[in-house]
């Protein structure tokens, strides 16, 4: 497994787990976090033991978003980030989920801090978990910035128009509470038990077939702004095929014979 300085990985069951981890700085994004994040999407991705991914942050903080000294990645300790940045000019935007899309399910574990990158980041994953007493929020129009890590393609695409707008133009803070009623989030639990109520959804996504979990997550998004018409035709296309899997077969045997599946992506 990899992981950076400032960025752990390690797996629970098959969860991939991420962990953004600068809790002096409320994790705020930093060159090392960047490329380890990145290398963690393409982790899951390559690996097919791994069924889903979970995100979440150190010491009660999600992320505040970037540190831009940080990110400067000064000193001789910096050279080997700055040099995959340089092999790869689109990393960091890989890695905040703007310019790429992991194909297994990503479940964000929320507490604390959620702001400006943090919010970004966010809207790249599927399932949002969130302590009650975490802060949500696009910070960047109060210090005169532009939210350029995709919220204003994305955020309208996810919550209502007039809930994205006021996000985007206000730069407020929200409560969970707040996140959950326009929709930003799924759940709202107890402090210090989002990360468990997210291992919790990932066994719940682990215990699916694996083929047909990544043909209904690819399905969902690339149909999200067809016409029906065109939507409909893109699904039979995803859809299809896993019906001749046996990972179907093997669905259906198991829920003739009342036992579990082993699914083994075939």
């Amino acid at each position: 497994m990899g992981g950076t300085e400032h960025l752990t990985v390690r797996r629970e069951g098959a969860t991939l787990v991420l962990t953004l981890n600068r809790p002096e700085a409320k994790n705020a994004l930093s060159l090392p976090m960047l490329v380890g994040l990145y290398d963690g999407w393409v982790e899951g991705d390559e690996d097919e033991a791994v069924r889903s991914i979970v995100l979440t942050g150190a010491g009660g903080s999600f992320c505040a978003g970037m540190d831009l000294k940080a990110l400067a990645g000064r000193g001789q300790d910096g050279e080997h980030y700055r040099d995959r940045l340089k092999a790869d000019p689109d990393l960091h935007w890989k890695a905040l989920l703007r310019h790429h899309r992991p194909r297994k399910p990503v479940i964000a574990a929320v507490e604390g801090y959620c702001v400006a990158g943090g919010t970004e980041i966010l809207q790249g994953t599927d399932i949002r978990v969130a302590g009650e007493s975490a802060t949500f929020g696009l910070y960047e129009v109060k210090r005169g910035l532009f939210p350029i890590g995709g919220s204003t393609v994305r955020l309208q695409r996810q919550i209502p128009r007039t809930h994205a707008l006021e996000m985007l133009l206000t730069g407020r803070p929200y409560t969970a509470r707040e996140a959950a009623d326009i929709g930003l989030i799924g759940h709202v639990v107890p402090d210090g038990t989002a990360l468990g109520r997210a291992l919790e959804i990932a066994e719940q996504v682990n215990a699916c077939g694996p083929l047909a979990v990544e043909a209904i997550k690819a399905s969902v998004y690339e149909t999200a702004e067809m016409t029906e018409t065109d939507g409909l035709a893109s699904e039979l296309k995803r859809g299809w095929p896993i019906f001749d899997t046996a990972d179907a077969k093997e669905g259906a045997r198991a829920f003739a014979e009342k036992r579990q599946p082993v699914y083994k992506r075939a």
